[in-house]
């Protein structure tokens, strides 16, 4: 049976990851994940697309729900977690397009990350995820955190080797330019073993442990893909290997987007937690729609 392999926790969207044993499951999200962004003083969202060196960001999330933020070559960053309720000052943010407003966590956060990335930015928190609507078209009336348009991100090892026998096939005699890429790359939220290859794309509904998801979306795959998360240095592979081999449409394909369902008779905002080695049960199967962006 296929069966959940890893975790993958990202704070601060675009740095680095953690990798927790076990998850709590939110509508917007594992528990933490994508809570805090960067952006732009016209709101627009930053992330590794504009600033590579954010691999090398380390969030570590405080008891009391602020972040320790550390890089290298700069002093460590300690941020208190603001919030609309305490009265911090909200912004006007917006993540493909999708305005919604989230609390400043102030100057000297601002400060911090233009001296490290060479650029003016603000640190902000979704204090409230309500705030943000997730896309209407794949999951009406939902919520996300700040992650790029849903809840959660699942890719399978299996896919993964295919990927790397892919990419090793087109460099022949380069060890280096074929060299198997590690799952970091592709920035997923749950990792799942013992499948078949690209058997997640024919996933309509999945059962995780004691939480259920809608498979709503093939995820359409950018540059990104092509930063080590150890280094912040960029290549050219995965985009190569995914535009000969994983191309529908305009999109690069590599994983798949899920939105969490509430199990009945559940109240609060956390619908069930993973844990690692928890059994993947595919309830229903069926076509995937075409990728968009």
């Amino acid at each position: 049976m296929p069966r959940l392999s890893a975790l993958y926790v990202h704070p601060l969207k675009s740095a680095r990851r953690l990798s927790p044993a076990s998850a709590p499951v939110e509508p917007w999200g594992l528990a933490g994940d994508r809570r805090w962004m960067l952006a732009a003083r016209d709101g627009r969202f930053v992330s590794q697309r504009d600033h590579p060196r954010l691999a090398l960001v380390r969030v570590e999330p405080r008891p009391d729900g602020g972040l320790l933020i550390t890089a290298p070559g700069a002093e460590p960053l300690h941020v208190d977690a603001p919030s609309a309720e305490r009265g911090d000052p909200l912004a006007d943010v917006h993540v493909w397009g999708t305005p919604f407003q989230a609390a400043a966590a102030g100057k000297e956060a601002d400060v911090w990350f233009a001296e490290l990335l060479d650029a003016d930015l603000r640190l902000v928190h979704l204090d409230d995820p309500r705030r943000r609507p997730s896309d209407p078209e794949y999951a009406p009336g939902g919520t996300v955190s700040m992650a790029d348009g849903f809840p959660l991100l699942l890719t399978t090892t299996a896919s993964l080797d295919a990927l790397n026998a892919h990419i090793a096939a087109d460099h022949p005699g380069d060890p280096v330019a074929g060299a198997p890429l590690p799952m970091a790359r592709f920035r997923p939220n749950l990792v799942v073993d013992g499948t078949e290859p690209w058997a997640e794309d024919g996933w309509r509904r999945i059962r995780v442990g004691e939480v259920a998801f809608r498979v709503v979306k093939p995820c359409t795959r950018c540059v990104v893909t092509t930063t080590d998360q150890e280094t912040g240095v960029r290549g050219a592979e995965p985009l190569r290997a995914l535009g000969r081999h994983r191309r529908f449409g305009k999109g690069l394909v590599f994983g798949q987007n899920l939105v969490p369902e509430r199990p009945p008779g559940r109240i609060g905002d956390v619908l069930g937690t993973l844990h690692l080695g928890d059994p993947v049960t595919v309830l229903e199967e069926g076509p995937r729609p075409v990728p968009g962006r």
